[in-house]
Formats: C-alpha cells, sequence, structure tokens
C-alpha cells in the first residue's frame, strides 16, 4: 500500500500574497532573513496583516541555519506563542522555520491551534510543500523528515523572486530539476508524484533560462515559481536520490551553494542511474517528452543528459567543482569524510541503484574535474 499526500494548501499567481489578509489571529511571528528587511522586500507580507495583531518579526535566519539558529528561533516564538507563523524568504528560511516550529511545539502549549504560512522568495527548494527541513550540523546537512514539518498554506507570488539575481536564480532553477528527476526514478514513485516530475521538468527545460536572463518577466518567474513546488511536491511523496546526498555532504563541508552542488552532480548521477533499467526509461520518456528524442529510444537516457549539461552551460554554472572555485587540496582532504556522510544520508535510501562507497567516491571525482 502507498499513499499520495497533498498539503498544504496553495495560492498562486500575480497578488496571492494577499490571502494573508483574509486570515484570523491575534499573534503573528513572522520568520526571514536581514536583507529581505533591510531591501523593504518584506513590506508585501507585513502590509497585509492585521493592524490590531501583535505582529513579531525574527529576521536573523542565515544560510545553512544551524542548530544555534533554530534555539534562538525556538526561544522567540516561545515568548511570543503566536497563532500565526510566516517563514517568508529562500529555502533556509523556510526550512529554519519549520524546524523552529517543529521545537517549539514540543515545549509551547499543547493543542493551541496554529497556522503556518510559507511565501517562498526564490524558485528552487519547493520547501513549502515539503515535508523536509535540511539543518546544519557539524558541518554536516541533515535532512528532516516528518509529516508535521509541512505547512498549512504555500503562497506563490512569481513578483517576489524579480529582484533575484541571476546566478541565484540558475542554481535554484537547477535544484528544481534536480529535485523532479530525482522524485522521477525514486523506488517511491508513484504515477502521482510522476504527473508532477515530469510537469515541473518541462517548465524548468522552458522558463529557466528566460528567467536568468531577464529576470523582470514575470511569466517566466510565475511558471517557474510552479515549477518548483510542483517538484517539491512529488519529492515529499516519492522522496529523492543519491543526488542530494552527495550535495548535502559538499554543501556541509565545502560550502558549496546547495543548487550548484546539485547541478554539478546531476550529468553524472543520471548517468550512473541510468544502469537501472527502469530509470533508464524513465529517463528516455522524459527527452521523448521534451522532444528531444524519439519515443523508447534507446539512447534516450544519453540524451537527456546532455540537454541537462546544456542547460547548465546555457545559464553559466560551473562545469566542475573546481570551476566552482574548490581548492583541490580541500576536496581530496574531505573526500573520505564527504562520501561517507552522502552514503548514510536518508535521501540515499530511495536511489534506484543502491551504491557502494566507491561508487560515490567515483561521482564526486568525476564531478571535481569534470569528466576530464
Amino acid at each position: 500500500m502507498k499513499k499520495f499526500q497533498i498539503k498544504p494548501t496553495v495560492y498562486f499567481g500575480a497578488g496571492s500574497i494577499q490571502v494573508l489578509g483574509e486570515l484570523v489571529y491575534k499573534s503573528a511571528l513572522v520568520i526571514t532573513d536581514p536583507f529581505m528587511v533591510k531591501s523593504g522586500n518584506i513590506k508585501p507580507v507585513t502590509e497585509q496583516l492585521r493592524t490590531d495583531a501583535q505582529v513579531t518579526v525574527f529576521d536573523h535566519i542565515y544560510p545553512d541555519p544551524d542548530t544555534a539558529l533554530i534555539a534562538e528561533g525556538t526561544e522567540v516564538f516561545i515568548n511570543t506563542d503566536p497563532d500565526l507563523i510566516i517563514a517568508c524568504g529562500g529555502g533556509s528560511t523556510i526550512d529554519a522555520a519549520k524546524s523552529i516550529l517543529y521545537c517549539s511545539e514540543k515545549i509551547a502549549e499543547r493543542g493551541k491551534k496554529r497556522m503556518f504560512v510559507a511565501i517562498p522568495t526564490t524558485s528552487g527548494t519547493g520547501s513549502e510543500v515539503t515535508n523536509f527541513s535540511v539543518i546544519t550540523m557539524d558541518q554536516r546537512k541533515i535532512p528532516v523528515v516528518d509529516d508535521a514539518l509541512l505547512p498549512d498554506i504555500a503562497v506563490l507570488d512569481g513578483g517576489l523572486t524579480k529582484t533575484v539575481p541571476p546566478a541565484i536564480t540558475a542554481d535554484t532553477g537547477m535544484d528544481v530539476l534536480t529535485h523532479a528527476l530525482e522524485a522521477y526514478v525514486s523506488t517511491d514513485a508513484s504515477n502521482f508524484s510522476d504527473a508532477l516530475a515530469e510537469k515541473a521538468v518541462e517548465l524548468v527545460f522552458e522558463y529557466l533560462p528566460t528567467a536568468v536572463n531577464h529576470g523582470n518577466d514575470l511569466e517566466a518567474r510565475g511558471f517557474l515559481h510552479d515549477a518548483s513546488c510542483m517538484a517539491g511536491m512529488a519529492f515529499t511523496n516519492a522522496s529523492l536520490g543519491i543526488n542530494h546526498s552527495l550535495a548535502h555532504a559538499i554543501g556541509g563541508v565545502l560550502h558549496v551553494p546547495h543548487g550548484r552542488a546539485n547541478a554539478i552532480l546531476l550529468p553524472w548521477v543520471l548517468e550512473y542511474n541510468a544502469a537501472d533499467q527502469r530509470a533508464k526509461k524513465k529517463y528516455g520518456t522524459l527527452a521523448w517528452r521534451l522532444g528531444l528524442s524519439t519515443k523508447n529510444a534507446e539512447n534516450g537516457a544519453q540524451v537527456l543528459q546532455a540537454a541537462v549539461r546544456m542547460l547548465s552551460e546555457a545559464i553559466k554554472i560551473p562545469a566542475s567543482f573546481r570551476e566552482a572555485g574548490v581548492k583541490e587540496t580541500d576536496f581530496h582532504d574531505n573526500l573520505d569524510r564527504m562520501t561517507k556522510a552522502a552514503l548514510r544520508d536518508n535521501c540515499t535510501k530511495t536511489n534506484p541503484l543502491q551504491p557502494l562507497t566507491e561508487d560515490l567516491r567515483n561521482l564526486y571525482k568525476k564531478s571535481y574535474t569534470g569528466g576530464k
């Protein structure tokens, strides 16, 4: 027996932020990062909040949130005891908010009805609709998976992403693609998750280059935002694979941005997973759906790999970790540590092939040099 869960309620399209004005609450906690406050980008959110409610803004979120940050946020939560929690920002902000809420619920008044709203300002993690939260501990990125982490409402307003710089748009967009591709061939994939993953892949290939090169194109931004959410729905039900396991490990130790790490690893992981006949066939199906090959073409998986490389090149993603600025000594000094962390990562469990330690090591080596 399998389960497919659809949560949260998703409001999308231009002006969808206005749904905040319809909510009923007495106390609100807005969780965001310092840039959102200093730039004024948080104003579209706070302007929708009730004037007669107590509103607290916790803006201490930083990239790769760790346990110290979660503890700080939990203290603020306990002191304010909000009945509305709004996470507004990128994946790090929403992940941090999930963990803060999760920890606080263990301590705060139990049984109190609280509403959790996630408002992403980047099109990447899909965290607004997933039961995942990635927290850094001891230089390791640890994915926490629990249905209690799912928000109640997700607000997808593409206009909130138009100021995201091209490089970050590229990185986060490739994270979306990786989510969709890994969910698609996961051992827990289903017809339901496949439908979402397929559409997300199509939207990324069609709209990511435009969003990167023409950031004010709100149609491209909106469709990419939709793709991020769809991919998130797919992988919260089907889980992920070793691409994310490897990216979590190298991101935690060598601080490579998550989406960029995924993009660099992706062609090599596709090649590795294509040794599994089920995955190879599904990759070929995607190549056909993208109009890149005939249906059931024997080389469909290879065509998809080539297309991913071309997409990365078109949006100026580095072709290797070396090109991304990772020093050779740092890479080799931490290779064993990263490989072991990737092997025990929760995402590895649902990869099409169960890797050996040496398999993961070789994938790291290829992605470091770009195969050269």
